[in-house]
């Protein structure tokens, strides 16, 4: 082959390769999520939408009507259940709470999942370790939320019930930070 010929050949391929490109690159911040990644520039929704893990909180912040908050500017720190964890509520209860009639109970649970602020996995240990143990997170819902550790393992208890483990930490958003959690954690 000549020069001319392989030289025209690697251009065609370089601009095939950035045709192929996603709309966004995915950089070391970036974190797989129910088998999606989760992009730093996106904003919560954004990236909750394309996580196979969490439909069920997806469909209930759609009927919560909370979408357009959790896109708005935060930032946010959101402690997501996954579809797992609401699959260990008893039988019913997510079809009961995404009536219409019980949005009140919906937006009540759901706005407890969310603080104000942007709290890493770091900082939230750092807090624990000056309490003695455990910190206390006042929610969007109004209640606090109990943060503790064991070792390297956060956990988030409600006031009413649940105990939620956090295995996934630092999910960045452009508009805050999810951890993803295995329980639903239930306010007074």
């Amino acid at each position: 082959m000549s020069k001319s010929i392989i030289t025209f050949m690697a251009i065609g391929l370089s601009f095939g390769s950035i045709a192929a490109a996603p709309a966004f690159a995915q950089s070391a911040d970036t974190v797989m999520v129910g088998s999606a990644p989760m992009y730093p520039a996106k904003n919560i929704i954004e990236n909750a939408v394309n996580s196979k893990d969490h439909t069920t909180l997806v469909a209930a912040v759609k009927a919560g009507g909370l979408v357009d908050t959790l896109e708005g500017k935060g930032p946010f720190t959101v402690f997501a259940p996954t579809n797992e964890a609401f699959a260990k509520l008893p039988a019913g209860t997510v079809d009961t709470l995404l009536k219409p009639q019980n949005k009140p109970t919906l937006v009540k649970i759901l706005t407890y999942h969310v603080v104000s602020g942007n709290y890493t996995a770091a900082d939230l240990m750092k807090m624990v370790k000056a309490g003695g143990g455990k910190a206390m997170l006042k929610t969007v819902e109004g209640e606090p939320l109990t943060i503790s550790e064991n070792g390297t393992h956060l956990f988030v208890s409600g006031e009413q019930s649940g105990v939620g483990e956090v295995t996934i930490p630092n999910v960045k958003q452009s508009n805050g930070v999810i951890h993803v959690i295995n329980s639903v954690v239930l306010p007074n």
